[in-house]
């Protein structure tokens, strides 16, 4: 039967959780409340700093150890490869959406709003987790400098015999992240002068390990014969430059690519940057650049110097420079691996309040983590209230069971950005929503009409200049068709990887990969929005969906322990979702506000069950 009603009292949980934010950036500048003192150099620096830092100095030695050989030079530029998929899909909506809040953000305008909350969720662990493992990783390393009487001392008197906890409360690891959360709730200007600083100090590190090494490398280091290798070693493989083969060179490259988490904490600073349009862009793509340069030029020296399978797994640049008699080196390295360490949590530290804010501003989060200091121009409370409990998780927390966690957030948030890239890329700028609907009757005509123009459209062969409805309908079809067979062939791959190259699976992933390259040709086929942006993604569709396809495929090697406790977090944020979120976002109050005005008339047909 059908019956009158009025939309808030009968509006669908779809369109609910599907509302979007307004992408008119001009908007949004006009609205921010933060101080805008970061320029092309703070952001980049910032970039670097939060990025190189416990990679450069661990991961390097552990993945020529234990999966690539020397051929982890190779590692890493496919991990920059596909980090900078991603990192270009930042660019360009950085340039849509100067605000603060990174992935949070662009997905609320491309998506909607609980998927931005899922994301901004998630990105919230990561940060958390990622400081926690930064401040541990310092406090070691500072307490290995003298001989861990710190770690001796502190398990003799508050010894913690729990299985999933770490041995002893780490004060300095929480000392340490306490410091910094006052430093940077102080201002941002002053903790970005002291994140220059440390960042210079870093490059400067990077380039006396460089430097020192080319006197010491060796070439037969990356041509060592099988024959040689000495018979303890248990991973050797059979030697050369490619000793594990392919298959190390790619395992490898899903370690390395977590060496290049951090540069989205660029995409934060939308609403502190002095020129968000152009210079949050240019700062994600030189910061990758440093990145990738460094990591490339570290990992080939010191696979030249020493042999790969005779590296340290925890500290590379100390073990190597003792084996080669160079105490010197190694203490100008240590201390400059410090400050690295430092830069690295200052950059882990700063987008955490960000995103806290930017969700609380929003009312997706309690109204508490949106205020701002009048004095410091930051979000204070959030700041320290996030300091804290990322200086809890690294006192009192084993976090060699959570890492991996740190990856599942980006690997998800990376994913989302490329669909809103494509999602907008073919948007009908009219604002028209396409619907199939059609009169009592005849809705079997009409359907199979419009099934059959969307089959003749669906290449373009008409040579359509600028998206409509249409268009963009089928863009978005292909869109979630892409995401839904990506899912499928990554894990067809994956078991197939497992199981030994099993038959059926290997035409399997022939015929997702196939339908996927189909995909992606009528896609390109589709018009694209003509709105002008600073920076825009070149060669859309093929970058984004790419980085789609191997960020699900990354996410898809992390183990099931991994995706449980990463399901337990997101039944956590489902439930504040639930109880909160929904009653004071932001975004909804608008709607309804808009509705009441329309309350006292019957405003459509509804139907009624």
């Amino acid at each position: 039967m059908y019956g009158y009603g009025t939309i808030s009292e009968k509006e669908s949980l779809v369109k609910i959780i599907s509302r979007r934010k307004n992408d008119e950036s001009d908007h949004l500048v006009e609205d921010s409340k933060l101080a805008r003192v970061l320029n092309l150099v703070d952001l980049t620096a910032l970039g670097v700093g939060s990025t190189l830092g416990v990679g450069v100095y661990v991961l390097a030695g552990d993945v020529a150890k234990t999966s690539a050989g020397p051929a982890v030079v190779l590692s890493f530029v496919l991990a920059a490869v596909a980090s900078a998929f991603a990192g270009l899909c930042y660019a360009e909506f950085a340039a849509r959406v100067p605000k603060a809040g990174s992935a949070y953000v662009y997905s609320y305008v491309g998506v909607g709003e609980f998927v931005a909350f899922v994301i901004g969720w998630n990105l919230v662990l990561e940060y958390v987790i990622g400081t926690a493992s930064v401040a541990k990783a310092l406090s070691n390393y500072l307490d290995a400098l003298i001989d861990k009487r710190i770690q001796n001392t502190l398990i003799s008197l508050f010894p913690i015999n729990v299985s999933f906890l770490a041995q002893y409360p780490d004060f300095l690891a929480f000392a340490i992240v306490l410091l910094l959360s006052i430093l940077l709730a102080w201002g941002v200007r002053e903790s970005t002068i002291i994140n220059n600083i440390f960042t210079v100090v870093n490059l400067l590190t990077v380039t006396t390990v460089v430097v020192t090494g080319l006197f010491k490398i060796d070439f037969y280091n990356w041509n060592i014969p099988k024959q040689n290798i000495p018979k303890g070693v248990e991973k050797g493989g059979d030697g050369g430059f490619l000793p594990f083969g392919w298959a190390g060179v790619t395992a490898g490259a899903a370690k390395c690519f977590y060496g290049f988490i951090g540069f989205d904490a660029v995409a934060t600073t939308g609403e502190e940057a002095k020129k968000p349009k152009r210079d949050i862009p240019l700062a994600i793509i030189l910061s990758l650049t440093i990145i990738t340069l460094a990591y490339c030029s570290v990992s080939t020296v010191l696979t030249l110097m020493w042999p790969y399978y005779d590296q340290d797994e925890e500290a590379p640049f100390p073990f190597v420079y003792n084996q080669i008699n160079w105490p010197t080196v190694k203490w100008i390295v240590s201390f400059g691996a410090i400050f690295a360490l430092f830069t690295s949590l200052i950059g882990t530290m700063f987008p955490l309040p960000r995103i806290l804010y930017a969700m609380s501003c929003d009312g997706l989060l309690f109204r508490k983590f949106s205020g701002i200091n009048s004095k410091t121009q930051t979000p204070f409370f959030a700041t320290i209230s996030s300091g804290i409990l990322a200086g809890i998780m690294s006192a009192v927390f084993n976090l060699q069971q959570l890492i991996d966690m740190m990856s599942i957030g980006t690997l998800l948030a990376y994913s989302i950005v490329c669909i809103c890239v494509l999602i907008l890329r073919y948007k009908d700028e009219t604002g028209v929503e396409f619907e199939i609907r059609g009169e009592d009757g005849d809705n079997k005509n009409r359907v199979f009409e419009v099934i059959m123009k969307t089959a003749i459209k669906f290449f373009n062969l008409s040579n359509i200049k600028y998206p409509n409805e249409e268009t963009e309908y089928i863009a978005t079809s292909n869109t979630l068709c892409f995401i839904a067979i990506t899912t499928l062939f990554c894990f067809s791959v994956v078991q197939q990887e497992e199981t030994l190259h099993n038959e059926l699976l290997g035409y399997g992933s022939i015929f997702l990969g196939a339908w996927l390259l189909l995909i992606m040709l009528s896609l390109a086929r589709q018009p694209q929005s003509k709105k002008e942006l600073s920076f825009k993604v070149p060669l859309v569709p093929l970058i984004p969906c790419l980085s789609i396809v191997l960020n699900v495929y990354l996410m898809m090697k992390l183990d099931i322990e991994t995706w449980v406790r990463f399901g337990v977090w997101l039944f956590l944020g489902l439930v504040i979702y639930i109880f909160y979120s929904l009653d004071h976002s932001v975004e909804g109050l608008k709607q309804k506000q808009e509705n009441d005005k329309k309350a006292g008339q019957p405003i459509g047909i509804i139907l009624i069950k």
